[in-house]
């Protein structure tokens, strides 16, 4: 099937059987949060996350990045592992090297965490990266204000192997700031109505952040789990290429209708 065929198109279809069809090393960057340890109900599907990665790595072009919002459910006072096993696994067994985890921040609720555990404010998010570097790395557009922008302050003084430390800087602090692995992001149904008709959405500022960092201007993004569309969206507001699949129809049809709507 020709490229054209794919690109800005949501497919109806098992991510893994549609994925099949795709051509190898064509994709720039995946962002994408599967349905897992059925935190959700998600119309009774389910999916096989060392498929997918297989997959995935396949149709991904070398330097390309696989962006995963992923978290693990609790049974009996103890964590799944599966965001775990998942990068141990797509490392060792697929091919992937994990470029960094990012931590999704969050303000989780205390419900039945209040008595018998810590409330939970965050997700992991595992870059994958194919190959040796990132074919397109931009981090500026993610920086975010310094605290003490404009200050001259004395400082950044390392400790050695040794155990002796370096000499101390004096330097004006720059106004903006790497953001590093914490991200901070507020509302994972941003307040739309169209989104909230999924039962597990992410910010779209998590997409679009990526877009920006990852996805060279002419580069393709996908979404095999597409749900309300949030990748889809972000990427056609960059002017990226955009591919999404989802094996619900109800969820396709969301997609679609808040590309029309809110890209």
């Amino acid at each position: 099937m020709r490229l054209n065929n794919y690109r800005n198109k949501i497919i109806c279809g098992n991510a893994s059987k549609v994925l099949r069809d795709f051509p190898d090393s064509f994709i720039d960057l995946v962002v994408t949060s599967p349905p897992y340890d059925d935190l959700r109900k998600y119309k009774g599907f389910s999916v096989d996350l060392h498929d997918i990665g297989k997959e995935l790595y396949r149709v991904t072009k070398p330097g390309g990045i696989v962006a995963m919002v992923i978290q693990d459910s609790t049974t009996n006072f103890a964590k799944s592992l599966t965001s775990f096993r998942t990068i141990v696994d797509w490392c060792d067994n697929i091919g992937f090297r994990l470029f960094e985890t990012v931590i999704y921040h969050k303000n989780g609720t205390e419900g039945a965490w209040w008595k018998n555990r810590f409330r939970v404010d965050h997700e992991y998010m595992p870059i994958f990266l194919k190959g040796n570097r990132p074919q397109y790395f931009n981090k500026v557009p993610l920086k975010i204000p310094s605290k003490h922008g404009g200050k001259i302050m004395t400082g950044s003084g390392n400790r050695r192997t040794d155990g002796t430390t370096s000499k101390t800087v004096t330097r004006q602090i720059n106004a903006m700031k790497c953001r590093g692995t914490v991200w901070d992001y507020m509302m994972a149904g941003d307040k739309n109505p169209l989104k909230r008709l999924h039962p597990a959405t992410f910010p779209d500022k998590i997409p679009y952040d990526f877009i920006q960092c990852f996805c060279p201007p002419d580069g393709i993004v996908l979404d095999p789990f597409v749900g309300s569309g949030s990748t889809a969206v972000m990427a056609k507001k960059l002017g990226r290429d955009f591919i999404g699949i989802d094996i619900s129809r109800e969820y396709c049809e969301l997609a679609e209708k808040r590309l029309k709507i809110d890209a």
